[in-house]
């Protein structure tokens, strides 16, 4: 009953930059639809390697984060295999514990669950994500003076437990789920990166 997953966090919403989301107040426009990926560079759950796997979620915030009922549509990189996907989805939906468990009860409600091409690349703190036909962004991050990376830590919600997160904006953002009510098409709202370690 343990797992350890060390990967990369993608994540848009249309909210504004920054998300006000992450540190508990209400989204820009009341509520607010995001697409979160996490890629695992390395992991196992449960002695079951995942290892270079991405699983997504569409997701629509009915109203403050920390309130949960989410409504999500959630997807597999196709090319997980039927053990991969029965431990990446024990871990994602909190039945294994651990920091993913606190992220997963905000989840109200999941309306589908789907294998589809999935596309995670990040150079040089630029990102893109795709997913299958129904998600796809462009992501930058936000630099200092010196040229840092912009960051964000010590939030009182995070899609990555116990890590900050480098903050940028999305120079493309597309997301259709009928299911979720969602279809947008936007451009320069809230984007955000992040390294991840997760154990239990």
């Amino acid at each position: 009953m343990s797992y350890h997953l060390e990967g990369r966090l993608l994540e848009v919403c249309n909210c504004r930059v920054l998300c006000p989301c992450w540190i508990g107040e209400d989204p820009d426009y009341g509520t607010c639809d995001t697409i979160v990926a996490w890629h695992i560079d390395k992991g196992k759950v449960d002695g079951v390697d995942v290892s270079g796997r991405t699983i997504a979620m569409i997701a629509h915030v009915p109203g403050n984060i920390l309130k949960g009922n989410w409504k999500a549509a959630v997807y597999l990189d196709e090319r997980v295999s039927h053990d991969q996907e029965q431990a990446l989805l024990a871990v994602y939906t909190g039945k294994k514990g651990g920091p993913v468990a606190d992220l997963a009860k905000l989840v109200g409600e999941v309306v589908s669950v789907e294998k589809v091409p999935i596309s995670f690349e990040v150079h040089g703190g630029h990102g893109t994500i795709r997913i299958g036909s129904v998600g796809h962004a462009e992501l930058e991050p936000y630099k200092s003076a010196s040229g840092a990376t912009t960051t964000l830590a010590e939030t009182v919600f995070s899609t990555v437990p116990g890590a900050p997160v480098f903050v940028g904006k999305a120079t493309s953002y597309r997301s259709k789920n009928a299911k979720l009510g969602i279809d947008l098409d936007l451009k320069g709202h809230n984007a955000l990166q992040s390294t991840f370690v997760f154990q239990s």
